[in-house]
């Protein structure tokens, strides 16, 4: 790579195990785009100072990922509307001296189940398990598709009537608890944290409707623990890799003006894991 080739990273921490170097690095070959893209530790209380070290060093832009998301968007002096509702940004783009801050985690959501899964959304019923930062940052772009209906699902119910309350007008949105669940769903995606200890948020088996596709945002070498319960019960499912690819080519587009193809990028992470 040359050296007037632009700076980018992700900001995190930990954030040795992340993949988006990876998948920009493959996006950037493909689109011969003249990049370079990082991981950057930031001290659990220094992420401001580092991300001013990063525009004085001439970086471009950079995502943003645990524990950042919610003091990036509030260092941002610009937001997206999708920033703006989910109240978290991942995607900072650096231009003019302003910090320009945008989610593209539920768009990635989103565009992994209806293109890639080729699962509509629109005048479908879908739950949302979770009501945490994860789920906040998908709701806008999931109504963007016009649901039937989003039901908003969490152990504490009073954050997913929060959560719902939020997004009220943009679409029909309700809350509930697990254990109150009682219709079949057309779409389940799990914004929990429960796959990370191999735990189970305890829904019933009757939220997996005919035909249902069940999505954890979880992803790994073998199924997640509720993907397993999912399928135990008729459901397909899909883990979140596909996301991770996706909202990172939204990250791309933002600060390049062009989005890569994703399929061959996900198939060669795919074959990694």
């Amino acid at each position: 790579m040359s050296a007037a080739a632009d700076r980018y990273g992700v900001i995190g921490n930990p954030v040795a195990h992340s993949k988006s170097p990876d998948i920009h690095a493959a996006f950037a070959r493909q689109t011969e785009q003249a990049l370079t893209y990082e991981r950057l530790l930031a001290p659990l209380d220094g992420f401001a100072s580092t991300v001013r070290t990063l525009i004085e060093q001439g970086f471009k832009g950079a995502n943003v990922t645990v524990p950042f998301k919610l003091e990036a968007f509030a260092l941002a002096g610009m937001l997206s509307e999708r920033a703006e509702a989910a109240g978290a940004v991942n995607t900072l783009k650096f231009q003019g001296g302003a910090i320009v801050g945008d989610n593209t985690d539920g768009i990635g959501l989103v565009t992994d189940i209806v293109v890639n899964a080729g699962v509509p959304m629109r005048g479908k019923r879908i739950l949302l398990l979770g009501a945490g930062g994860a789920a906040r940052g998908v709701v806008l772009p999931i109504l963007a598709h016009a649901p039937e209906q989003l039901v908003i699902a969490n152990r504490t119910e009073s954050k997913a009537v929060e959560l719902a309350a939020r997004f009220a007008g943009k679409g029909t949105v309700a809350a509930s608890d697990f254990r109150s669940l009682q219709c079949a769903f057309d779409v389940v995606i799990n914004a929990t944290s429960a796959s990370l200890s191999a735990d189970l948020p305890p829904v019933p088996p009757a939220v997996f409707g005919e035909g249902c596709l069940a999505y954890d945002m979880m992803y790994g070498p073998a199924p997640t623990v509720f993907m397993a319960f999912a399928q135990q019960h008729g459901a397909a499912t899909r883990d979140g890799l596909g996301m991770l690819v996706e909202q990172a080519a939204e990250s791309f587009q933002c600060w390049r003006g062009m989005r890569p193809d994703t399929r061959t990028v996900y198939a060669g992470l795919r074959a990694k894991l």
